[in-house]
């Protein structure tokens, strides 16, 4: 899979190598944001553990390139581990920062969600931790669905954090 978007953007497999382009992304998150509920910085050989996994999985694990540069991710996990389960993933999506508002998280995506449609998933869910009107508007935009609204369930920067689930059927 190697597709390309408008302005020197494109869409491929991620690659063990790309670990460390993927962990800069992250992190300002980790750092910055209560996207993540993570609170330590990710070093690379974690990422690189977490890409083989996902891979291992036979999921999807998508980065976007833009004149060469990682500039975003996006990947599925196993929803639950239950063996009924096997055809529901939560999906994810990163970008940098300075790479926002250009269409390519909906790029991604896209891309996501067709990997996804190819190897017969289900269902795709989504967890947004709210507010966060950007992450909510990419997933509407996209055809999901608000299921599920969970109060104070994360704590981070010293605040209660409430997380809400967006899913989208992927399958008749």
């Amino acid at each position: 899979m190697d597709s390309r978007g408008a302005g020197g953007t494109s869409i491929r497999r991620v690659v063990a190598e790309d670990a460390d382009a993927i962990v800069g992304i992250y992190n300002h998150y980790v750092a910055q944001t209560i996207i993540t509920f993570e609170e330590e910085p990710v070093s690379a050989s974690e990422m690189r553990q977490r890409i083989a996994d996902i891979q291992s999985a036979l999921l999807p694990w998508l980065v976007a390139e833009h004149d060469g540069t990682v500039v975003g991710y996006a990947y599925a996990s196993k929803w639950r581990v239950r063996k009924a389960y096997r055809f529901s993933t939560e999906v994810t999506a990163y970008l940098d920062p300075d790479f926002s508002g250009r269409g390519i998280g909906s790029m991604l995506y896209g891309a996501l969600l067709s990997a996804l449609r190819e190897r017969n998933i289900h269902a795709a869910m989504g967890g947004i931790a709210l507010p966060n009107q950007t992450s909510v508007a990419l997933h509407e935009k996209l055809g999901f669905k608000k299921v599920a609204h969970f109060e104070q369930v994360g704590f981070k920067f010293n605040r209660w954090i409430d997380v809400g689930y967006w899913q989208l059927t992927l399958t008749p």
